[in-house]
């Protein structure tokens, strides 16, 4: 049975639902608004994250308020054909990408709401073996970039994996350095964003040296031209794939048949696609990992579990969050998590 078909027909009733803004302090430059979707019917409340990351759009949609009719008994796929045909913008998005974002907030919130009203947990219905989750700390190195920001964590948690994102500031001495760890899995070259804050250009000289430095490390989104794709060719079977995945047809259409890709439930949008894309990739033989984006609240759970579902031993970029605030403090779990779902619903921890 497809993934999406075992979970379509859970029915669901929902009077209504409320909105809750999270904020965080990044760093000096960058302040993390999130919204927090719970929906209620039945006794019950089913959560979920919307991620958008324009502050803009946060600010608009929280002060609009809970003005979409969603009340009514239908099944969970009802539910999703309905959210997917309705404008869950106040006023237009910053970036267009952030449909995808706020509609899976949606679906996530009700999906939780389904399996909680039936008393079941996610794993359950969806026929899957929960399993220890591997994940992997994403980082940025500073501008200008050091290997400190590695050391600091590494220093406290010995075992940890990183995916780092080179930029062209990196040097050789910097570049020695990260190799000498040996905790590298991932480079994520950014070569697919466009007009946001970590945009990165297509330096092939750059993409040579990064991936001739680690010959084991996932080489993620290169911006494919003239000059990158043939310092690149030799590497296919590591490169891999995020920014641009947002369907099984991208999947489909892209350059060369990946071994890897980035599934992130948000950035797929509807529940329906993102079973797809799971269904798609093991039936293919094609590997996947989850990937975060900067969850304040119940997606970063949502995510981890999803992760230890359907790809728990890759390099997976959901990491507890604590990983990622600047000041990193010990007592954080370690790689694998061990699963940790709620009797119902869906929710980690």
């Amino acid at each position: 049975m497809a993934t999406f078909d075992s979970l379509a027909s859970l029915p669901v009733e929902i009077d209504g639902y409320s909105l809750e803004g999270l904020e965080a302090n990044v760093s000096s430059e960058f302040t993390r608004l999130s919204t927090v979707i719970r929906i209620s019917g039945g006794g019950e409340e089913g959560v979920g994250e919307d991620v958008t990351y324009d502050a803009l759009d946060h600010v608009a949609f929280q002060d609009a308020g809970p003005v979409l009719d969603l009340s009514g008994e239908r099944t969970l796929g009802e539910f999703c054909e309905l959210v997917g045909g309705l404008d869950l913008f106040p006023a237009e998005p910053v970036r267009e990408v952030s449909r995808r974002y706020r509609r899976w907030a949606f679906e996530s919130a009700a999906l939780d709401l389904a399996l909680r009203q039936a008393g079941k947990p996610l794993h359950e219905v969806a026929g899957r073996e929960m399993r220890p989750l591997t994940f992997v700390v994403s980082l940025r190195l500073g501008d200008p970039p050091t290997i400190d920001p590695v050391r600091r964590r590494l220093d406290l948690y010995p075992t940890l994996r990183f995916k780092l994102d080179p930029t062209d500031h990196w040097t050789d001495a910097l570049i020695v350095e990260l190799v000498e760890t040996g905790a590298v899995d991932s480079v994520d070259l950014k070569g697919l964003y466009v007009g946001t804050a970590v945009d990165t250009g297509a330096d092939p000289e750059l993409y040579r040296r990064v991936a001739e430095a680690f010959p084991d490390a996932w080489i993620e989104d290169p911006r494919l031209n003239e000059e990158t794709d043939p310092v690149l060719e030799p590497y296919r079977d590591r490169i891999t794939w995020d920014a641009n995945i947002h369907a099984v047809a991208d999947i489909e259409g892209l350059p060369f048949a990946p071994r890897m890709v980035n599934i992130k439930p948000s950035r797929l949008g509807g529940l329906e696609e993102l079973c797809a894309a799971y269904d798609y990739c093991e039936a293919h033989g094609i590997g996947g990992y989850g990937g975060g984006q900067f969850e304040l609240g119940p997606g970063r759970g949502q995510i981890q579990y999803l992760a230890s579902l359907f790809h728990p031993d890759t390099p997976n970029d959901v990491a507890p969050s604590g990983y990622n605030l600047p000041d990193t403090q010990p007592g954080l779990p370690s790689s694998p998590l061990e699963p940790q779902p709620s009797a119902t619903g869906f929710r980690w921890g």
